[in-house]
């Protein structure tokens, strides 16, 4: 599927490390910037939610939730959360029904992986229309945060 700005987001419902469902529908009234990243544990995704969480209180002062996102086990996502000092909610798509939603289902990544994110953000209004996307042209790569942080600044 190809997500475009002005567009509702396709819905998902995932659970959290603390094993509560998340749904993007229970989160209506608020922006939302969507991190998806490849694997946890690995330097460029420990980078991008460390940028996250560095930057919390600029989202939160503009009502936006920040989600991570990732095929990883909700008890991986919990470790990682912890060791990183991560202060918004990580979601397991351990399915892979979420990243199939939003095009970005990398079929062979390394060392024989099959099926991981793509790295990308996606920043939502608070009646879950995409306002900002990007997936990054390679997993090597960081999205636009200042991009990110203008466009939210819109909202």
């Amino acid at each position: 599927m190809q997500i475009e700005i002005g567009k509702p987001a396709p819905p998902f419902r995932l659970f959290n490390t603390e094993k509560q469902e998340i749904s993007l529908e229970n989160l209506k009234g608020k922006n939302v910037l969507l991190h998806f990243f490849p694997l946890a544990f690995t330097s460029v995704c420990t980078a991008q939610l460390c940028n996250a969480r560095d930057n919390l209180t600029i989202y939160n002062s503009m009502n936006c939730v920040v989600l991570g996102i990732s095929v990883d086990s909700l008890f991986s996502l919990a470790e990682f959360r912890k060791q990183q000092h991560l202060n918004f909610d990580l979601l397991s798509d351990f399915n892979k029904t979420t990243i199939r939603d939003y095009g970005l289902v990398i079929e062979d990544f390394a060392f024989g992986m099959k099926g991981v994110s793509k790295r990308a953000a996606f920043l939502l209004d608070k009646e879950g229309i995409v306002r900002y996307a990007e997936i990054t042209p390679s997993p090597a790569d960081q999205p636009n945060y200042l991009a990110i942080q203008e466009a939210l600044a819109k909202l």
